[in-house]
């Protein structure tokens, strides 16, 4: 562990070092090992550090075979050099905020009612847990947020301790450990003892304070959505721009914005169906009209139209629509959308025609699928025919059946 200078001292943002080797993996990409590292590689939850090595920036760390690898942007060009290493203290410090409060959520939900933490998930912009639990109430969340805060105020200090298998059966451990040695215990005493490989503030209050976002069922376990620390700040920050733009749009204070928010929503019920009830009106005296426009082909009675970017929906009620109004009549609506065709075509009841037949024929026309039953089809394609080539097309086949 000698050469992992973030177990020494989490805090340690520069260091001096020498190159052990420089190689590129499988997939070609430049990595060097380092005689001893800051560098914390992804492991336990935690994301890697970033940085910089001699200026050259450090895209990735990752602990693989025993050897940690400082993956580069570019290869470095002068191997027996010093090496200068450089953290991203802020991604390094959210890191340790984020997994220490981790920590102390975890315990305050075991604490006061006995629900253990079966996985965790620190990302860029939020951290989740998964409870072994099927459910949890808001008070409950709240009273498991409330003791987390209560502890970072505290500012116990955040204690670590590499122990033997046997010392570590002296502490009440909150999770089995999953190594049996090199074990590493992150201890807030009498609240919190965790087998643990991360880095961590060495106090809680550096926490900052936690806030639980969100939750949500996940096979059987609930997934809590939660920040520590600077992230709470941004959150606030991001939902305070938000509700401000709200507020302005929905012209109501803060307090009354989801009141406000919520009439709006009612209201857009109400026009989005008085819309609906117009468009139907609308179909319906267009279906009048289409009516009185029937003509005699081939000893069948047919309406054919062609539209110009109709949505294939008031093709089908418009045709739905004719055929109850008239059981003799054969419907083909033909909509030219871009560089697709939409196809209509429908029966009436007194109709003897089995337009399943015509649709298998006329599809392939267009490199275009469908589907329906004897008296009713629709479907679309690409435009290889002109609507009224298409539309001729078809009529050939209702004339051959």
């Amino acid at each position: 562990m000698a050469s992992k200078l973030f177990y020494q001292d989490p805090y340690i943002q520069t260091f001096r070092t020498e190159i052990v080797n420089q190689r590129q993996d499988e997939q070609g990409n430049w990595y060097v090992v380092l005689k001893e590292t800051a560098f914390y590689p992804t492991g336990g939850g935690q994301p890697y550090d970033t940085g910089t090595l001699n200026g050259i920036k450090v895209t990735a760390v990752e602990e693989i075979n025993g050897e940690i690898r400082h993956y580069l942007e570019q290869p470095m060009s002068n191997l027996a050099d010093p090496v200068f290493g450089q953290i991203d203290w802020d991604r390094r410090f959210d890191h340790m905020q984020q997994h220490a409060g981790q920590h102390i959520l975890s315990a305050a939900f075991e604490e006061l009612f006995q629900i253990k933490t079966v996985s965790f998930h620190l990302g860029s912009e939020v951290l989740t847990i998964d409870l072994d639990t099927p459910e949890l109430t808001e008070k409950i969340a709240l009273q498991a947020e409330r003791l987390a805060n209560q502890i970072i105020l505290e500012n116990r200090p955040i204690e670590t301790k590499w122990l033997t298998e046997e010392e570590v059966k002296k502490y009440p451990l909150r999770k089995e450990l999953s190594v049996t040695d090199n074990i590493r215990l992150v201890i807030i005493p009498e609240f919190d003892y965790n087998g643990c490989g991360g880095t961590h503030p060495s106090s809680t209050g550096q926490v900052g304070s936690i806030k639980i976002l969100k939750w949500e069922t996940q096979r059987k376990k609930i997934r809590v959505q939660f920040v520590c620390g600077n992230r709470v700040l941004k959150q606030l920050h991001i939902k305070q721009n938000v509700l401000i733009e709200l507020t302005q749009i929905l012209n109501a204070p803060e307090i009354k914005a989801a009141e406000a928010a919520s009439r709006l929503l009612e209201k857009n019920k109400e026009l989005e169906k008085d819309l609906g009830e117009a468009q139907d009106q609308l179909l319906q005296f267009e279906a009048v009209q289409l009516l009185g426009e029937t003509q005699t082909i081939g000893g069948n009675i047919m309406i054919t139209k062609v539209f110009l970017n109709r949505p294939l929906k008031e093709l089908q009620n418009m045709a739905r629509l004719i055929t109850e109004k008239n059981s003799e009549v054969i419907v083909v609506f033909v909509s030219k959308n871009e560089q697709q065709l939409q196809f209509v075509s429908a029966s009436g009841g007194e109709v003897v025609l089995d337009l399943r037949r015509v649709g298998k024929e006329v599809f392939p026309l267009i490199n275009g699928k469908g589907g329906g039953n004897s008296s009713f089809i629709q479907g679309g394609g690409e435009a290889l025919l002109s609507p009224e080539d298409f539309i001729h097309k078809v009529l050939e086949k209702i004339r051959e059946y």
